[in-house]
């Protein structure tokens, strides 16, 4: 397998945002999108694929699945333990995210627990029985906002933006996923851009069959398609989570605007003593001071709010991160 790349140039990274954004985007949507020849753009973006720069995947929406649990957990543990604990929660098939935290004894999961006899086990279980994890703090996911769907870490214009996704703020369509429908979400969890000829083989639909089905799960939310990139080769050198204590009238608003910001790749309200878990990606810490003063500032009903940054990333979507198989 080829070396990851350690830079991108400027049109590598305009590429990898319409991609991030639209991660099933056809070489001749990116191509226009960018305003360059689609030549242009296979060349260029054909080999972050191959040596996995760029890595396509899909996430269900807990709120559609009834028997998964979304939860947050904040574990602290020992520092000289804490890299491989977060390493062996990100080999959990049901993390989503993981990322140490501050001051190097902290860690932060997003996970889409199977039933709550699973989150019983990790909680009562699993995580008392590590002797590294010194407390833990669990909460559970509300609301994702979806506007950070089609994050693009501020690389698109507005108007760019709205031609790979319209209109998020509209509300889906009423749709629920059918049990034939685990094959393609299973395939898709795989690689995102599998082919509707591959996706058809996987699931034994006919192509045709697969497309329709796939744009209408992912119309209405059922899936969240996603491209994962390191965020440092797209200029992003300060990332943090925010935990915002909003008034409960304010909720809504303060989430839809957090979610739109260029700068904001993740929003949801969660219970707990926080109201908003929001994750922040800046070029640098100017630019988070920026962010935290101007627009958080700017908000109504905002009571409070923490600010713990990442460290590392180690899992990020549902994946891995290729340095942190090495933790």
């Amino acid at each position: 397998m080829q070396k990851a790349r350690r830079r991108l140039d400027t049109a590598d990274r305009r590429i990898t945002a319409v991609l991030m954004a639209s991660p099933r985007a056809s070489w001749r949507s990116v191509a226009a999108v960018r305003g360059v020849s689609e030549r242009t753009v296979v060349r260029r973006a054909a080999p972050l694929y191959q040596d996995r720069t760029l890595r396509a995947t899909a996430v269900r929406n807990p709120a559609l699945f009834p028997h998964l649990v979304p939860t947050v957990l904040r574990i602290r543990c020992r520092p000289d333990r804490i890299t491989a604990i977060a390493a062996a929660l990100a080999r959990r098939s049901d993390t989503v995210w993981v990322d140490i935290l501050g001051g190097g004894d902290e860690i932060c999961i997003v996970a889409f627990i199977d039933g709550p006899d699973a989150r019983n086990n990790l909680l009562l279980r699993d995580l008392p029985a590590t002797a590294a994890v010194q407390s833990w703090t669990a909460y559970d996911l509300l609301k994702v906002f979806p506007a950070g769907f089609a994050w693009s870490a501020g690389l698109l214009s507005e108007e760019e933006s709205q031609v790979l996704w319209p209109d998020l703020t509209r509300p889906p369509e009423a749709l629920s996923p059918l049990p034939e429908d685990k094959p393609l979400i299973d395939a898709l969890v795989e690689d995102a851009r599998m082919t509707y000829g591959e996706l058809a083989h996987r699931t034994g639909r006919t192509p045709r069959a697969v497309q329709r089905r796939l744009h209408a799960l992912v119309e209405a939310h059922v899936v969240r398609l996603a491209t994962e990139v390191d965020l440092a080769l797209l200029g992003v050198h300060a990332e943090a989570l925010l935990w915002i204590t909003v008034d409960p009238g304010a909720w809504e608003e303060a989430g839809q605007i957090l979610s739109q910001h260029p700068q904001v790749r993740f929003t949801a309200a969660t219970t707990g003593s926080s109201s908003l878990l929001v994750a922040v990606a800046a070029s640098d810490l100017s630019a988070l001071y920026t962010f935290l003063t101007g627009t958080v500032g700017a908000l109504t009903g905002v009571s409070g709010i923490e600010v713990t940054p990442i460290l590392t990333g180690v899992k990020r979507t549902g994946l891995v991160r290729r340095a942190a198989v090495t933790l």
